[in-house]
Parts: C-alpha cells; sequence; structure tokens
C-alpha cells in the first residue's frame, strides 16, 4: 500500500463563510481554525496546508458567555518604557469590531511560519456583506460544520 502525500497542486481549496451573527467566539474560532489547518479533510498532515478560505461574516455580532466582555483583557507592550496596553472585549470592540474574532482563530493555529502562512486565509468582516462572491463560498453553520 502505498502512502500518499498531497502537494499544492492536487490540493482542493474550498471557501467557507461563517455567520458569527449570535455565534459562541470559542465555538465559532475552534470551527475556523480546524476549517484553514484542513483537519476536515482526509489528505491533513499538520507539516503542509491543506486548508481552506474561511469568510467571518457579522463579527461584531459575536456572543461572549458569561462576563468575558467585561473581564476579557487584551494585553500589548510597545516595548518602550510606559507603553503597555491592557483593554477589555468592549474597549477594543468599539473601534474593531472584528479584532476578538481574529485574534481568537489565529491563536489556535500554529505559532510558526505555516501558521501565518495559514493565517492570510482567514477574512474577517464586521457586516453581512464581504467581496469574495466570485469564489461562491459555501455557507454553513456551526451546528452543520463539516468534521
Amino acid at each position: 500500500m502505498k502512502t500518499v502525500t498531497a502537494n499544492p497542486t492536487t490540493i482542493e481549496r474550498k471557501w467557507w463563510v461563517i455567520d458569527a451573527r449570535e455565534a459562541v467566539l470559542g465555538r465559532l474560532s475552534s470551527t475556523a481554525a480546524r476549517l484553514l489547518m484542513g483537519k476536515h479533510k482526509r489528505t491533513f498532515s499538520p507539516s503542509h496546508d491543506h486548508g481552506d478560505f474561511v469568510i467571518v461574516i457579522n463579527a461584531e455580532h459575536i456572543v461572549f458567555t458569561g462576563n468575558k466582555r467585561q473581564d476579557m483583557r487584551y494585553f500589548n507592550h510597545s516595548q518602550y518604557a510606559g507603553g503597555w496596553k491592557n483593554l477589555s472585549v468592549a474597549e477594543v470592540s468599539a473601534n474593531r469590531p472584528g479584532f476578538p474574532v481574529r485574534h481568537a482563530i489565529l491563536g489556535m493555529l500554529p505559532k510558526n511560519t505555516l501558521g501565518r502562512h495559514i493565517g492570510q486565509k482567514l477574512h474577517v468582516y464586521e457586516g453581512d456583506k464581504h467581496p469574495h462572491g466570485a469564489q461562491k463560498p459555501e455557507l454553513i453553520t456551526l451546528k452543520s460544520a463539516p468534521k
């Protein structure tokens, strides 16, 4: 029996649209990360990029369980004296509504060059419009996501 390894010419990539309206952040993020990495495909291997493209719409309507909107914090430091920022989800979402979704999904990808390459296939939009209609993306709900 031969071991079949997929190469870039044999990989079939699909486009998926995930509607984030009334979706819990963690469930949405894990589904999107799995699609981006290609773990739902039979040809998955951790050292290659077999994943699909993911479009997340309505990112401003994401749901946080518990008190995470006030309690969860994003920390950043500019490496200069006094250059730290510690903002809550509500403060970040006021200026950049799609940031919590993008941050959560990218945090579930590998932390290396391959992970950065996979992260470029993620597209997050605050509203329900996106410019990727020519790719004919398939709309999935979180309950019927491919396994």
